[in-house]
């Protein structure tokens, strides 16, 4: 965990690349693609915590239809700057089983977290799982897994805001920043 000072110190180093309009203006985006798509199905919805707790907060009350709302807390980063090892911290109690299911996270970095999200929840019995992520990073390489509903996709940089954190700090942004340096 950063100090203070040392927090405030990476914002003010930081480079920002997609300005909180921008972020609004893909919100609503993505909130339209999904209702197209998922308008008829009465998905549950699950928010992967913590990232995706700011992204569910703006995106929920834009879909006009009804559905069912849970969340899942599984991660690969903690503290970290590097993804690590997958830990499954909660799985929800909602049934699963013939329903489908939307997973909407902060991220597509490496692709493996919402891997194994998928086939947890295709495991559980789920008819259908969709996948939305605010930001999809442009790594260079295939992934394991592509997201059906992409807000942005961004450069392999180390990003924070809007949900993403730096060493815990710095989800509450409405802008999207990246490290210096990165």
């Amino acid at each position: 965990m950063l100090a203070t000072a040392e927090v405030r110190e990476v914002l003010k180093d930081a480079e920002l690349v997609c300005s909180a309009e921008c972020v609004t203006q893909t919100v609503q985006r993505v909130a339209h693609e999904i209702a197209q798509t998922l308008a008829g199905e009465y998905p549950l919805v699950l928010s992967v915590m913590g990232g995706a707790v700011v992204f569910s907060g703006h995106l929920l009350p834009q879909l006009n239809f009804p559905l069912s709302f849970d969340y899942l807390h599984v991660t690969r980063y903690g503290q970290a700057i590097r993804g690590g090892e997958i830990e499954w911290k909660v799985f929800p109690d909602t049934e699963i089983s013939g329903r489908t299911v939307l997973v909407v996270d902060d991220i597509l970095d490496e692709g493996h977290t919402m891997t194994a999200i998928r086939e947890r929840v295709l495991n559980g019995g789920a008819k259908r799982f969709c996948s939305a992520v605010l930001v999809d990073k442009d790594l260079g390489k295939s992934k394991p897994i592509t997201a059906d509903f992409v807000g942005i996709r961004l450069p392999n940089r180390y990003l924070f805001g809007f949900g993403m954190d730096v060493r815990g700090a710095w989800r509450n942004l409405p802008a999207i920043y990246a490290l210096k340096g990165q």
